[in-house]
């Protein structure tokens, strides 16, 4: 879809291509392309063709360049989208700003917020009699959104993580995975961003006069802060996928152990209907419904006498069993203290009544 804007009282109007006055500055707003509108654009502009397939690759890194045999500027800037249809909410589209004569071209595959925001007039103090300002414009805007979107994600992963410490489930993995991916997305095309600012402020393709210098100053000062962000919160993901791979190990060593524990429980009762089975004379083998009886009696006992050991030896047990052996530990202590100061109260007194006997025996 083409809209063409002309700028009326400070804002932007849209109007038909015959509407146009030609002697004013026009923003062509190509979103969304199809065949059709590419031709249209190539046609009318007299525009590159390889230079379109440049623009409509979603892969496409930020450049800065001149056309000489055209006679028209290409700059390729990164911009961030988000579709909530898609797996990946959060991605990257090139936007593609073409400069030439009076007309200021931008082509994107895609719709996303900061062509919206443009075309809705949200940005202040916007003069399309200036395009290379209007460039730095659509840069600043990016940044801006890139800071909304990285906040975004932020949340959603501090929400997810939240979900995984109740209940972990591969719903989870996924959405963590996806929120990495965008901010991979988010991490490289700032960077790419980051090149063509300081390639704007070398070249000399773009005339920029001293405001533009001021402008284009703020603007490399929020992409890197986030590029900042965008990097801290890559790393917080990876800490916390791995935090959570480790959770999920630790919960299932603990259900193992259990298992193991349940296992070797049972093991007291198979061992013993077993040994029952034998093909050789046992007690109770002509005892009828009694001997079955017995029979069950005694691997119920064995199998609640497993369980009584394994859980008073066993680190795993629950809170309530760990407490009651740490205070049976604690008295038990007591006792052996007390009956060992008691040995050594009564060796005392022996020693004692010797020392005296002696004493007697010397005196007399």
């Amino acid at each position: 879809m083409i809209t063409y804007w002309q700028q009326e009282d400070g804002r932007l109007v849209e109007k038909e291509y015959e509407e146009l006055n030609k002697e004013q500055n026009t923003w062509v707003d190509a979103r969304s392309v199809t065949r059709d509108d590419i031709r249209d654009i190539e046609e009318r502009f007299n525009i590159d063709s390889e230079n379109m397939l440049d623009i409509l690759d979603p892969d496409e890194l930020s450049r800065l360049e001149r056309n000489d045999d055209n006679g028209y500027n290409l700059t390729i800037l990164r911009l961030p989208v988000f579709s909530p249809t898609d797996d990946i909410s959060y991605f990257c589209a090139p936007l593609g700003i073409i400069t030439t004569g009076k007309f200021f071209i931008t082509v994107c595959w895609t719709d996303c917020e900061v062509l919206k925001d443009f075309a809705a007039n949200r940005i202040k103090e916007l003069s399309l009699n200036d395009f290379p300002a209007f460039t730095i414009r659509f840069l600043a805007r990016a940044d801006v959104m890139y800071l909304r979107y990285l906040k975004e994600l932020n949340r959603r992963a501090t929400t997810i993580q939240n979900e995984m410490f109740r209940v972990v489930e591969n719903q989870e993995f996924l959405q963590l995975l996806n929120i990495q991916k965008s901010l991979l997305y988010f991490e490289t095309s700032l960077k790419s961003n980051q090149l063509l600012l300081e390639k704007l402020r070398k070249t000399k393709i773009l005339k920029l006069d001293d405001e533009d210098q001021d402008w284009l100053n703020d603007v490399e000062i929020d992409n890197r802060q986030a590029m900042e962000m965008a990097d801290t919160y890559t790393n917080i993901m990876a800490q916390m996928t791995d935090a959570s791979a480790s959770l999920i190990s630790n919960n299932l060593s603990i259900v193992m152990k259990r298992m193991t524990i349940i296992s070797l429980v049972m093991m007291l009762p198979t061992f013993i209907t077993s040994f029952f089975g034998m093909n050789i004379p046992l007690p109770w083998m002509h005892s009828g419904w009694w001997g079955i009886l017995f029979i069950s009696l005694i691997c119920i006992a064995t199998a609640l006498l497993g369980w009584w050991v394994f859980a008073k030896t066993s680190k795993y047990a629950s809170p309530i069993v760990q407490g009651r052996r740490k205070n049976f530990i604690q008295r038990r202590s007591e006792r052996k203290q007390k009956r060992f100061i008691q040995k050594q109260e009564k060796l005392a007194e022996r020693n004692g009544a010797k020392r005296d006997k002696n004493q007697n025996k010397r005196s007399r």
